[in-house]
């Protein structure tokens, strides 16, 4: 472990971040804020039928032994189901995604059993997240400085079989062999070793909220029993497609998520309560957006979180004066590997991301709570 921390219990009672927030109306504020239930089974619905067809031509071309389509299949099923595992119970957590409440339940308790996800931990974690952005003692989701890793191994698993990843600063379990070990300590009430920055953030959550790591414990326990009970399936009728397509499709083709879900903190500032400095936004074209859950308009997700994802470009549009203008995927990617380069360089390195000549710098009152609101995130010991 680097370093000792407060208690999280102590952050909470003196650490209060004053962030700065683009001026925006309420009334348009409010309009961006309402959630619809349509709106909701395009992008949850949407991206499971997705899920769904990819499996279910993968699951034929395997049936019929033809083994090249089965692989390009299994891809796109990698690709497309990767963002289960955070994406989607990250905007299902935050409980905008369906104007029905129970329906934002359902689907993030069913997307993250699929792919190996612990709501309950991540509702913790991201509670925090929200409240201390970047803030060491008070957010330790990313820790960093972050590493836009390239290394040769490292891609050739996020391209095939993600096997060997191991946990480091970012919240998550690593890959596959990892992930089924941290999932059945978890089970036990255990986590791996505190000198792992993101097992050292998850015992501090599990200290701070009892109750709710409890209900992690519980969660892991379904977990387990539910992906073997897929694999005694998978072996007692020699169906063994059904282990890749349910399984371990969430260590599949772990590129794309990896390469837009990099790009939201790393190499910026900690300590600054300017969501403008510590968090990036990216551009990227509406199939990708889509399955990313429009996370992609990063900073201003941060900035008002009660905004379903489906609005956050209008959002950012509403706001784009005050806003840096956001990168490309691969300016992105650019922006972090000179930032590494640098802080090799000079460890303490952090870029300064620049504003326009018209954003506003000056903190300015606002005392609306939906601008402030992280929607139903925080679990019954944070709120």
């Amino acid at each position: 472990m680097e370093k000792s921390y407060i208690p999280l219990s102590e952050v909470r009672k003196t650490m209060s971040v004053k962030w700065y927030r683009c001026p925006i109306e309420s009334s348009k504020l409010r309009k961006l804020s309402r959630r619809s239930d349509l709106q909701g089974w395009f992008q949850a619905g949407g991206h499971l039928t997705l899920f769904i067809f990819t499996a279910s031509l993968a699951y034929y071309f395997w049936d019929a032994k033809n083994w090249p389509s089965f692989v390009i299949m299994l891809f796109a099923h990698g690709t497309i189901g990767n963002f289960f595992s955070g994406v989607a119970p990250h905007e299902l957590g935050h409980g905008t995604v369906f104007k029905t409440k129970w329906l934002n339940k359902f689907f993030m308790y069913l997307f993250s059993l699929l792919s190996w996800w612990n709501p309950f931990d991540y509702a913790s974690s991201h509670t925090y997240h929200h409240r201390y952005t970047q803030y060491l003692d008070g957010d330790r989701e990313n820790l960093f400085p972050l590493d836009p890793h390239l290394g040769p191994v490292f891609l050739l698993q996020i391209f095939t079989l993600n096997i060997f990843s191991k946990p480091g600063r970012t919240f998550g379990k690593g890959g596959l062999l990892s992930t089924i070990y941290l999932t059945f300590r978890s089970s036990l009430g255990l986590v791996g070793s505190i000198e792992i920055p993101s097992q050292e953030w998850l015992q501090a959550l599990h200290e701070d909220q009892p109750t709710e790591h409890r209900k992690s414990m519980w969660w892991s326990r379904l977990q387990l029993i539910f992906h073997g009970s897929i694999l005694a399936y998978s072996i007692w009728t020699r169906q063994w497609a059904l282990l890749f397509l349910i399984n371990f499709f969430a260590f599949t083709a772990n590129w794309l998520g990896y390469f837009v879900g990099m790009t939201q903190h790393c190499g910026l500032q900690g300590n600054v309560s300017d969501f403008r400095k510590c968090v990036r936004s990216i551009k990227l074209n509406p199939f990708v957006s889509f399955l990313y859950w429009r996370m992609n308009w990063h900073t201003e997700h941060h900035m008002y979180a009660g905004v379903p994802c489906y609005n956050m470009k209008k959002l950012s549009q509403a706001i784009a004066h005050d806003m840096p203008e956001p990168r490309t995927l691969i300016g992105a990617w650019r922006e972090m590997l000179e930032i590494r380069r640098q802080q090799i360089r000079t460890p303490n390195y952090q870029f300064d991301t620049p504003l326009p000549a018209s954003a506003n710098k000056i903190l300015m009152d606002n005392t609306d709570e939906l601008a402030s609101s992280i929607g139903e995130l925080a679990p019954k010991g944070l709120r």
